[in-house]
């Protein structure tokens, strides 16, 4: 009777080792589709806009002077920033670039979409690198890419409405459902900044800021800034009636007089 509970005990024993290893492998299985699950969600990108689905993680706007005629080695050096600058635009982050026409609030749209992140972006355990790559090119990359070599480069137009055109992106794109509460915003505007309307005008009024204010523009075209980055890319010009850095002095003022963050400006290289 003793050695027979002595097998039953082993054998019991075994059932015992058997079940717990079959729990741990349970368990093992278990977390790795969690682990699985948790990941699942990453680097997805809505079909129709290449934006991760809860929305972009920043909105970066490129406005681009077209109302006068920039000279060779200005727009050799403005692609270069441009190049440079959508560079920096992170996997996720959402573009537009625009020009500037000569009615106010008129731009045209040159590029519109999101930055889907290339294959090295992507987890090839979640997604198909190779695949995300070729939407980047196709998508993002070289349509960007391209894109320098299409800016209009024309005579000389009757106005430059550069504070309409940065009013109309704050209120099409800033203030847009694309913009997440605490999402990084963008401005980048290429542009002599010599601001030319019926308005107001600096060519008649010069850099005086209070007769800015005195101006139907202030009231016509102030735009809240609030939580927006803003970079000038200038463009150089001989027959102005003023110096280029009490030029930069009035945008600083400008900018931060409607709440905005004045980044940096860097000067185009040539003179025009």
């Amino acid at each position: 009777m003793a050695r027979r509970s002595r097998r039953r005990t082993k054998g019991q024993s075994g059932l015992i080792a058997g079940a717990v290893g079959l729990g741990m492998l349970c368990i093992a299985i278990l977390a790795g589709f969690a682990w699985m699950w948790s990941r699942s969600g990453r680097d997805q990108i809505d079909a129709s806009t290449n934006c991760p689905l809860n929305g972009p993680t920043g909105l970066t706007a490129v406005l681009i002077d077209a109302t006068d005629p920039i000279s060779a080695t200005t727009m050799a050096d403005l692609k270069n920033e441009f190049r440079k600058g959508i560079g920096r635009v992170e996997p996720g982050g959402y573009v537009r670039i625009y020009t500037l026409n000569s009615d106010p609030g008129d731009l045209t749209v040159m590029f519109d979409g999101c930055n889907p992140g290339d294959g090295a972006t992507v987890d090839s355990w979640t997604n198909n690198p190779a695949r995300r790559q070729r939407k980047w090119e196709n998508a993002f990359g070289d349509p960007l890419n391209k894109l320098p070599d299409q800016i209009p480069n024309a005579d000389s137009a009757s106005q430059s409405p550069i504070m309409a055109g940065i009013q109309k992106i704050k209120l099409s794109l800033f203030d847009s459902s694309l913009a997440k509460q605490g999402s990084a915003k963008r401005l980048v505007v290429a542009s002599d900044m010599i601001e030319h309307t019926a308005l107001y005008s600096q060519y008649r009024s010069g850099l005086d800021y209070q007769k800015y204010l005195n101006s139907a523009a202030d009231r016509t075209y102030g735009t809240s800034l609030d939580g927006v980055n803003v970079t000038i890319l200038y463009v150089d010009r001989a027959k102005k009636p003023f110096q280029s850095l009490d030029h930069a002095e009035f945008w600083t003022q400008w900018v931060q007089n409607h709440h905005g963050e004045f980044e940096k400006l860097v000067g185009l290289e040539g003179l025009n």
